[in-house]
């Protein structure tokens, strides 16, 4: 597998809350542990690794202390390739979230989305061709934050086409055309609404928005997530299937749209039917729901609570 994507650090800070500060009318929270977690398209690497296919990831970060955090929190994630571009007047893009009694408090952000130029995609594009010849499925994981621009897009997918790779991605943005001729999508349900202009984001209309995605970007299927209610697998001249949710209790969704793509992606590359792959997917992204913070699925958390129809 090949992750191309939006890469982040996700950091937590862990304590309790006992008392509001008397500053303002905030609680105190009393730090307790600090924790560092791959994010985005890392985090859709770190899934892969943990359901035993080899992965590759490519990405960019800035020229900052940050960016040096990144090597050990990928090794110790089971992502053992990857190449990370530091670029010159750029963040990392971090995720801080204030964690007390497993609610979260706050989320302080830090990114840089301006859009990469011409010769920063070459050069980019340039070591992808290199890691083709080791692969067999491409994942595009788009967090909007300026990496994946139309032009590399475009290429990434003309050049898995011509290769015969499969293509997920996890789009963003309202404008699709970039993921043209991709295998499959995997937006949530607004954003599904949302590509296609719609302000209704009803069961009706979005299985209509997808279908006319299907159609106009000339994709295999799209999968929606759906949150509680599970997810809608749309395909190509065959009848859309529905799953439910599977998770008992949901502490935390942070990561569970890596989890859904990574799993996808693995049980197609194995081989598997879109509606087979689809059903372990959701199976996967109730477990990580149950977690509190970024986490991650195994090949061996799926088997110890296999319950899948």
């Amino acid at each position: 597998m090949l992750v191309i994507g939006d890469v982040m650090l996700d950091r937590y800070f862990w304590g309790s809350v006992n008392r509001i500060s008397p500053e303002a009318p905030v609680p105190v929270v009393s730090l307790e542990n600090m924790t560092m977690a791959a994010g985005g398209a890392a985090n859709v690497a770190a899934n892969i690794a943990g359901l035993g296919s080899e992965v590759f990831l490519v990405g960019i970060t800035g020229d900052d202390e940050e960016a040096k955090l990144f090597p050990q929190v990928l090794q110790k994630a089971g992502i053992l390739n990857f190449n990370l571009f530091p670029l010159k007047n750029r963040k990392t893009t971090v995720k801080t979230r204030i964690v007390a009694h497993n609610q979260q408090i706050a989320r302080i952000d830090q990114e840089t989305i301006t859009p990469l130029t011409i010769k920063q995609t070459e050069k980019i594009f340039e070591l992808v061709e290199l890691i083709f010849e080791k692969i067999d499925v491409l994942l595009i994981s788009d967090y909007a934050k300026g990496f994946l621009t139309e032009e590399l897009c475009l290429r990434l997918i003309t050049l898995a086409n011509e290769k015969g790779k499969a293509i997920l991605v996890d789009p963003k943005g309202r404008d699709y055309s970039k993921y043209k001729k991709a295998t499959i999508l995997t937006p949530n349900q607004s954003e599904t609404a949302e590509a296609c202009g719609l302000i209704d984001d009803s069961q009706s209309s979005v299985e209509k928005a997808g279908e006319l995605l299907i159609k106009k970007l000339s994709l295999r299927a799209l999968l929606i997530t759906q949150g509680e209610k599970g997810m809608t697998l749309l395909q190509k001249d065959k009848k859309t299937s529905y799953l439910k949710a599977t998770a008992r209790k949901v502490y935390d969704v942070t990561g569970a749209g890596d989890t859904v793509i990574a799993t996808m992606a693995v049980a197609l590359g194995s081989g598997l039917s879109f509606s087979d792959a689809g059903k372990i997917a959701n199976f996967a992204a109730g477990l990580v729901v149950e977690k509190v913070g970024t986490a991650v699925v195994t090949k061996e958390l799926i088997q110890t609570h296999n319950h899948i129809d």
